[in-house]
């Protein structure tokens, strides 16, 4: 088979798992085409957008700190791995060739004091471009062919919106299949940064936390794969957070559409967009772990088994949101009251997370980040209050709480066993929201209520029987 592997960021978290994973790729190559994809090492992205908060606030000591120890770090494992001198040797000469251009790009920026979207990715994307070469070395150290490219030199070509790029796949799907199959023929693993590509204009360019996933379907749809599995440190989707519910199961199958909900939902182990390239051309996905290789985990295809078409499949939450709810009488049968809401709250960077209307149209609720309260309701108040507005009131520590399934669809009853589990604990539902898909029910929650709440729901739908 032609696989994409891709792994995160805790599958290179130190000299033995990065072993562990050359080996492990070293052994499939014996009987597969495998291209794999890596994130940075774990909490190396997070470092370097602290670097560049340090440097908008003028703070340059503490971001030569900061890049001094992501340096330090690199190399203390570049030197410890290797066990042949000579390919020991290559690999620091490689990464001293990266880590100058790293030092390089922070003193002009350091100089500048600024930070534009431009040199932001062209910062973060280095996570990545040293784990590849970490990888790459570590394969040739066990004596295979390998090359490590960043996501410009396989040939991702994107638009130019940094920090959120979407890739132009025309463009892309023939470099980076030029690119993988003149390399699968000379027996050559490709071991490829995720996260990064480059606009047409050869800049730097970043597609987001968790991009890496999206590289992997990209160059798995490019290339035609017969399999994408991303690779972590759990053993695929769950039932539910296993933190909440201990007995919570790992899901054998969803289809693409239940899984991009999850992913919605909080499922941190895919990026939403993922699943995108995938679609068209039908290629399963695996989501498994790099550490239970014996588990298959779950497997992401368009069209699931029927037995495994369960009326509830995951009961997902996302913690600690703000509600907010205006109120108005002049809003009621308005054309363009909303627009005129969510447009004032896009223009200050806030992203609404779930809707909620009354029939009356005399209020509107909606949730967004905890961290963009605050911003919500200064701008909602200093544009809107008094004229389209009556009243402004606010929920700080609210969960939403959301059932998936495609089992749902045209199943009387779903909502009243829903609300019914959730009322014997003693729980009040303050917000509800169902599309006219009936592929999730979300509905909010204070959130000291949300781990019994996700229990409740677990039993009443019997989810550790699912599989």
């Amino acid at each position: 088979m032609k696989l994409v592997l891709k792994f995160g960021g805790t599958s290179v978290s130190s000299t033995a798992n990065i072993r562990h994973v050359a080996k492990l790729i070293h052994s499939l190559s014996k009987k597969h085409k495998i291209i794999s994809v890596f994130s940075a090492i774990s909490g190396v992205t997070d470092d370097l957008i602290r670097i560049t908060n340090l440097i908008q606030k003028g703070n340059k000591d503490a971001a030569n700190n900061l890049a001094k120890k992501i340096i330090k770090n690199h190399l203390r494992i570049a030197n410890d791995f290797v066990k042949n001198p000579k390919i020991r040797k290559e690999l620091l000469e490689k990464m001293e060739k990266d880590l100058s251009e790293l030092e390089e790009l922070l003193h002009g920026m350091l100089l500048l004091g600024e930070v534009t979207p431009r040199s932001s990715d062209y910062l973060i994307s280095f996570g990545e471009r040293l784990s590849i070469n970490l990888v790459a070395f570590a394969l040739r150290d066990l004596g295979a062919k390998a090359i490590a490219l960043t996501g410009k030199d396989v040939g991702i070509v994107t638009d130019s919106n940094f920090g959120e790029s979407k890739p132009l796949m025309d463009t892309t799907r023939l470099r980076v299949s030029d690119t993988i199959e003149s390399l699968l023929k000379k027996k050559t693993l490709p071991v490829v940064g995720g996260f990064a590509g480059a606009d047409q204009y050869g800049n730097i360019t970043t597609f987001g936390r968790g991009g890496s996933d999206y590289t992997a379907t990209i160059v798995a749809s490019s290339i035609k794969a017969d399999e994408v599995w991303l690779m972590s440190d759990v053993d695929g989707l769950m039932t539910t957070d296993p933190k909440i519910v201990k007995n919570a199961k790992v899901l054998k199958e969803v289809s693409y559409t239940e899984a991009m909900e999850m992913a919605l939902f909080g499922a941190k182990y895919i990026h939403p967009r993922a699943l995108e390239p995938l679609v068209s051309k039908k290629i399963p996905l695996r989501i498994r772990s790099t550490f239970n290789i014996e588990n298959p985990g779950t497997l992401v295809t368009a069209s699931p088994q029927p037995n495994t078409q369960k009326t509830v499949k995951c009961v997902s939450a996302i913690r600690h949101t703000g509600l907010i709810d205006v109120r108005g009488g002049s809003m009621v049968g308005v054309p363009g009251t909303a627009a005129t809401i969510f447009s004032t709250l896009a223009k200050v960077g806030v992203n609404i997370m779930m809707i909620s209307q009354s029939p009356s149209e005399s209020s509107i609720s909606f949730i967004v980040k905890k961290n963009d309260l605050d911003k919500a309701v200064n701008a909602l108040e200093m544009s809107l209050l008094g004229k389209i507005i009556k009243k402004v009131e606010i929920t700080v520590d609210v969960a939403i709480i959301a059932l998936i399934g495609s089992g749902m669809r045209g199943i009387v009853g779903v909502a009243s066993r829903v609300f019914a589990a959730v009322a014997k604990q003693g729980v009040n539902v303050v917000m509800i929201a169902q599309g006219s898909s009936e592929l999730n029910l979300a509905f909010v929650v204070k959130d000291a209520d949300c781990n019994s709440a996700v229990q409740a729901l677990h039993d009443e739908f019997e989810l550790t029987k699912i599989n």
